[in-house]
């Protein structure tokens, strides 16, 4: 049986978790570092992460699972292939060449759309990727973060009418 605990076994495992002096994507500093790209490179762990969000979201009427580059686009296609729910993933800026889309995939008007974040800090770039989605007609139902830096992003979410489900918060990987 998949569990919260097992994810933070093999986030363990694995040394996801690195202590020392970092600068994090939102700027502030930090004694510790979540390499979650680690992480989803090794596919028990990724897999388990898909099988949890795919439990999480059941038999609701979701009709896209939805991740911001990079990070997040190897979560979205696991839960995608998991879950059978197609992909779509949120550039951080349009391209300028090609079809120059700030969202790959088909979001057609009102689809009711997950969005997956491998780590929250501020919350800010899921944000923006939902913010996205939303400027293109689509409905964003759910966002699900693997580790919750629990510096804010949930607070934020709140504040945008969104619930912020995180699998781990990092107080409970080092409980």
């Amino acid at each position: 049986m998949l569990s919260k605990d097992y994810l933070i076994g093999l986030l363990k495992e694995n040394e996801v978790f690195l202590e020392g002096d970092f600068t994090l994507s939102s700027g502030k500093k930090s004694s510790y570092y979540i390499n979650m790209k680690k992480a989803i490179t090794e596919p028990e762990i990724l897999s388990t992460i898909s099988k949890l969000i795919t439990e999480k979201i059941g038999d609701e009427d979701i009709d896209k699972v939805a991740g911001p580059a990079l990070g997040a686009v190897p979560i979205a296609t696991a839960v995608s292939l998991e879950s059978g729910l197609p992909l779509l993933m949120i550039r951080k800026e349009k391209k300028g060449y090609g079809t120059s889309k700030l969202i790959e995939g088909e979001l057609n008007p009102d689809d009711e759309v997950i969005v997956v974040e491998d780590v929250s800090t501020t919350g800010g770039s899921l944000l923006k990727a939902i913010n996205a989605i939303q400027d293109n007609g689509g409905n964003v139902v759910r966002a699900f973060v693997v580790v919750d830096r629990e510096e804010g992003a949930i607070e934020e979410f709140e504040k945008a009418g969104i619930t912020l489900e995180p699998l781990i918060s990092v107080s409970e990987f080092f409980d």
